[in-house]
């Protein structure tokens, strides 16, 4: 699937494309992950080598105060966002089956919760129109609105001890894991609604993470648990060998 070409941004003058590709060799891992494939064991110790000299160059780079901007004139993607889940078909959550959905959030936390739906929507709310950068290399301009992941943070008391997040889904098991600044950024959220109405099962109800920091593959649909941690624990798509921090 495709954005039409209207819809492209870009950041600093360059796209998404070849952002990626000034990575150069340290974004090898990436691209042999994208074939399915890490190739040969031999080149498993190189290409673990230079996923974490990946992560070193990106987190120098980004720079966590930075908010994403949509260029001027960018065309809102609407219903053209594409639609990516793992499971065979559309995931829905059936309050029948699997009760009301929640969101746990637990780890090292002072204060280990459980949210429904209707007690995100009563937290402080942001609407976010920002930039959606996909690892194929287009960009999609939507607006995401939720309760901001700072104030989840703040509620549950997160530990000192606490480096990473793993936010994980009820779409066939899909998670990911986050390093705690990025998951901290001004414009990270979970959100509950797009372009001024109710999330949709096809991009993540009834709720998912979202921030324009991290490329699409990052931000977990169909949120069931917030877990802080130590040490990373990876993800569905890192542990097949795309890269982990997945930044942008």
């Amino acid at each position: 699937m495709t954005i039409d070409q209207h819809k492209f941004t870009s950041i600093g003058g360059i796209n998404r494309r070849e952002f990626i590709a000034a990575g150069g060799a340290l974004a090898s891992a990436a691209f042999l992950a994208a074939c399915d494939s890490r190739g040969p064991k031999a080149a498993d110790k190189l290409l673990r080598y230079a996923e974490r000299q990946n992560l070193v160059v990106e987190r120098a780079l980004f720079r966590h105060t930075a908010m994403d901007a949509v260029q001027a004139g960018a065309h809102d993607a609407g219903n053209k966002l594409p639609s990516y889940f793992i499971s065979r078909t559309v995931p829905l959550w059936d309050d029948a089956v699997r009760g009301k959905w929640a969101l746990e959030m637990s780890g090292l936390v002072g204060n280990p919760m459980r949210l429904t739906l209707e007690d995100l929507q009563r937290l402080p709310r942001v609407s976010n129109r920002v930039n959606h950068y996909c690892v194929e290399g287009w960009t999609a301009v939507e607006t995401w609105i939720g309760c901001p992941f700072k104030e989840l943070a703040s509620l549950v008391r997160v530990s000192p001890e606490a480096h990473y997040v793993d936010f994980q889904s009820f779409d066939d098991d899909y998670h990911e894991s986050w390093d705690l600044e990025s998951a901290m950024h001004n414009q990270t959220v979970i959100a509950y609604g797009l372009d001024g109405k109710m999330l949709e099962p096809a991009h993540g109800a009834p709720a998912r993470v979202y921030s324009p920091v991290k490329l699409g593959y990052k931000n977990t649909k169909y949120l069931t648990k917030i877990v802080f941690m130590p040490k990373m624990n990876g993800g569905y798509w890192s542990d097949m060998g795309y890269e982990w921090y997945g930044g942008v």
